[in-house]
C-alpha cells in the first residue's frame, strides 16, 4: 500500500489531452461507486442527472497567473522563468522580491542580471535547490505590471506547445475555470475546468448547493514523487482561505448529513487540513503541506470530482486514498481501454 510502485500505470502517449474538449462539459465523465466498483459513463453535461436536492459542491476559484516570463543574461543567452510566489501585496514600485524557477543553458550566477520586457531587470539574490533562483525585480513599471503584460500562462509540461502556437490563445480562456477569481496560482484547479455557467443554473435548479475556496496552486503540484515509501514525500507548501459563508455552508451540510462533494484534489487537501486542525470547518486561512496518501482517515467530503492524474503523482495518492488503490487503479485501466483523454484538459471522474 506504501510503496511507489504500486500507483503505476502505462497511458498511450496518445491519451494525454493536448487541447480541450469542444465545449467544457462535453468531456467525458467516468462514475465510480466505491460500495459496489461498478463503473459508468457519462458526459459532463449529465452531472445534475447524478447529484441530489441538497448536495453541497465546494470548488477552488483561485486564478492562474501568467506567471511565465522570458528574458536575457546580460551575455545575450535566453532565459526563461516561472514565478513561483504571488503574494496578495506586492510594492508598488522599485525592489520586488520573489523564488523563480529558472530555465537557462547555463544556470545564472549571484549577482548577475536578466534583463526582461518594458524595461524590467531581475538581479539573481540567492540559488535554491532544483533549479530554483531567487531575483530580485527593479524596473520604471512594477513587476506585477510586467508579469501582466508580459507573461504567460505556465501550461503543464506534458501540453505541448510551439511558438505560435494557435492553442496558446485559446489557453488564456480555457485553462481558467468560470469560478476563477484570486489570483496566486501556478497551476489550474483543473476538476473545475469542466463547469459552465449553464450547468451550474441546471444544478441549483434541482437544489444543489455552491459555494467557493480557495487554495493557490503551487508548482509542486507536477512534482512526481520519488521515494520508495510514499509516505515519506513532501509536498510544497500552498496557501488557502476559507470565507464564513462557505465555512458555514459546510459545516452546516456536514451536521445535516448531506452530501459534501469537493470538485477536485485541491478542496479536499483545503477542507481535511482545516477540520485536522480545528476539528470542524470554520472561517480560515493559511498554508498547508498536507499529504493525503492510503489509510487517511477523510472527515469532511463524502463524494470527489476529479480529473485523471499522473502515475506516482501525490494527486493519484489522495485519489487512492479516497476509492481504495485497487479500485483506482482499475478505473485507471478501464480509462484508458475506453479511450478516456487524461490529465488537465483530459475527461473526469465522479467518485461517490
Amino acid at each position: 500500500m506504501y510503496s511507489l510502485e504500486d500507483y503505476d500505470y502505462n497511458l498511450p502517449d496518445e491519451l494525454i489531452a493536448q487541447e480541450p474538449a469542444r465545449e467544457r462539459d462535453e468531456s467525458r465523465l467516468l462514475c465510480v461507486k466505491r460500495s459496489t466498483g461498478e463503473f459508468s459513463n457519462y458526459c459532463f453535461f449529465d452531472l445534475p442527472s447524478l447529484l441530489s436536492e441538497g448536495d453541497l459542491l465546494v470548488v477552488n476559484d483561485a486564478k492562474v497567473v501568467p506567471a511565465r516570463l522570458y528574458g536575457q543574461k546580460e551575455t545575450g543567452g535566453q532565459v526563461e522563468i516561472l514565478v513561483l510566489e504571488h503574494p496578495v501585496r506586492s510594492t508598488k514600485k522599485g525592489q520586488d522580491i520573489r523564488w523563480c524557477l529558472v530555465k537557462a543553458s547555463k544556470r545564472p550566477k549571484t549577482g548577475s542580471s536578466i534583463l526582461f520586457p518594458d524595461g524590467l531587470i531581475g538581479i539573481v539574490k540567492r540559488l535554491g535547490t532544483n533549479g530554483k533562483i531567487q531575483l530580485r525585480f527593479e524596473g520604471k513599471h512594477t513587476f506585477n505590471y510586467v508579469l501582466k503584460k508580459r507573461g504567460c500562462l505556465p501550461m503543464p509540461p506534458y501540453i505541448k506547445r510551439v511558438s505560435n502556437d494557435r492553442r496558446s490563445i485559446t489557453d488564456r480562456e480555457r485553462y481558467q475555470t468560470i469560478f476563477s477569481r484570486f489570483s496566486g496560482a501556478v497551476a489550474a484547479p483543473t476538476a473545475g475546468l469542466h463547469f459552465t455557467h449553464d450547468l451550474l443554473k441546471s444544478l441549483q435548479s434541482q437544489g444543489v448547493d455552491i459555494v467557493t475556496i480557495t487554495l493557490l496552486v503551487g508548482h509542486d503540484t507536477f512534482r512526481p514523487v520519488r521515494v520508495k515509501d510514499i509516505r515519506e514525500h513532501r509536498l510544497g507548501i500552498e496557501s488557502y482561505f476559507v470565507g464564513h459563508d462557505s465555512a458555514n455552508s459546510i459545516e452546516m451540510a456536514k451536521k445535516e448529513g448531506r452530501r459534501i462533494i469537493a470538485v477536485g484534489t485541491t478542496v479536499v487537501r483545503t477542507l481535511e487540513t482545516i477540520f485536522k486542525r480545528r476539528g470542524e470547518i470554520i472561517a480560515d486561512s493559511g498554508i498547508t503541506d498536507l499529504l493525503i496518501y492510503p489509510g487517511f482517515d477523510f472527515q469532511v467530503i463524502d463524494a470527489l470530482i476529479t480529473n485523471f492524474h499522473l502515475p506516482r503523482s501525490s494527486l493519484l495518492l489522495l485519489v487512492a486514498a479516497f476509492a481504495g488503490r485497487d479500485l483506482t487503479m482499475k478505473a485507471y485501466r478501464w480509462a484508458a481501454e475506453n479511450r478516456y483523454r487524461f490529465y488537465s484538459y483530459g475527461d473526469a471522474m465522479l467518485i461517490t
